[in-house]
């Protein structure tokens, strides 16, 4: 391997273990899930680390959230961390995008169930939510009511077979609100921007043969306008212009219909099909607020509706309303769409 990672624990794996094992993990971000060790990602290159499972105490996502964040108010900016406790010892790796974490945590829970997937501090906060939950449970559901819960549980079980699906729906739905909501005066402002640093760069090298004394400054300054709106997302491209939002959260809606010919009695429709979604409605009915599959959807969408930047929200609620209401936002939520 030209950059072999290299072990952050006591514990290392041979050269030709290491490098099958790295080849074949599976990759979330800049971290890997293999099958002998975790790889972690350095300051420039991706899984520049490693460390055995045998090695590995406990894993979880830290959120760095914006000013305010840690109020409990709103829906704030954030930025996700991994962190691995080993020996004593923890490092942490930074994601790009919060949901990558999420994906390599959850299969890390379904590949090594004996390794906690949250601090200790966020565990004994989940039982006590838990508890408090179950607290506002009814002891006794009518039946229509515990008819519509097995019915959820069972399509839920079902969804949970391809997780990636779901994924693929959450993910193209946040896109399409991305380029659904990028200003044509940001677009247009970007446009300029980029081309005005496009030009300087080419003046920039122009000006390297002629011995311009400003050439340098061309070359940094135009490079940096440039890559600023690319990186921004609102220099026009085919790769985030509407159309191709759309299309792409149309092929995952329709991956997902597919998929749900396998049930054809599946109870929500297909735009919304997400084991997320699914909990909550069991929520609603078990708390007495919904008697029927139906009613527990509305009533959903009402929740979802009502949060706003000056609602409360735990982290766990923080966590569910990130993955699921862009399924509903991109759609308005309707059931035809």
């Amino acid at each position: 391997m030209i950059f072999a990672p290299s072990p952050i624990g006591k514990k290392t794996l041979d050269e030709e273990k290491l490098k099958t094992d790295k080849q074949g993990c599976r990759k979330f971000g800049p971290c890997g899930v293999g099958k002998e060790a975790l790889y972690l990602g350095g300051r420039f290159i991706d899984r520049r680390y490693y460390i055995p499972w045998k090695e590995v105490k406990r894993v979880f996502k830290r959120v760095a959230m914006s000013a305010g964040g840690f109020s409990g108010k709103g829906l704030f900016g954030s930025m996700a961390f991994l962190v691995v406790q080993f020996g004593g010892e923890e490092k942490e790796c930074p994601f790009k995008f919060e949901a990558d974490v999420d994906r390599l945590l959850a299969c890390v829970e379904q590949e090594h169930p004996d390794i906690p997937t949250h601090s200790v501090k966020a565990q004994n906060k989940l039982a006590k939510a838990e508890a408090a939950e179950e607290a506002r449970f009814l002891k006794e559901l009518s039946p229509e009511a515990s008819a519509a819960v097995e019915t959820l549980k069972a399509d839920k079980d079902f969804l949970e077979i391809r997780p990636s699906l779901c994924a693929s729906l959450t993910d193209m739905a946040k896109l399409k609100r991305v380029a659904d909501n990028i200003s044509p005066t940001y677009r247009a402002v970007g446009t300029i921007v980029g081309v005005i640093g496009i030009a300087a760069v080419l003046y920039g090298l122009y000006g390297v043969f002629t011995h311009s004394p400003i050439a340098l400054y061309l070359l940094i300054g135009g490079g940096a306008a440039f890559f600023t709106v690319m990186s921004s997302n609102i220099f026009p491209s085919k790769y985030n212009s509407k159309k191709r939002a759309q299309a792409q959260w149309m092929d995952a809606v329709e991956a997902m219909r597919g998929y749900l010919k396998g049930r054809p009695s599946f109870s929500i429709p297909a735009q919304y099909a997400h084991p997320i979604v699914l909990t909550r409605m069991i929520r609603v009915l078990r708390e007495g607020r919904a008697q029927s599959v139906t009613e527990a959807l509305e009533v959903v969408k009402q929740d979802l509706r009502a949060l706003n930047s000056s609602v409360t929200v735990s982290q766990k609620e923080h966590d569910e309303v990130v993955a699921v209401k862009p399924l509903f936002l991109v759609c308005d939520y309707r059931d035809e769409i």
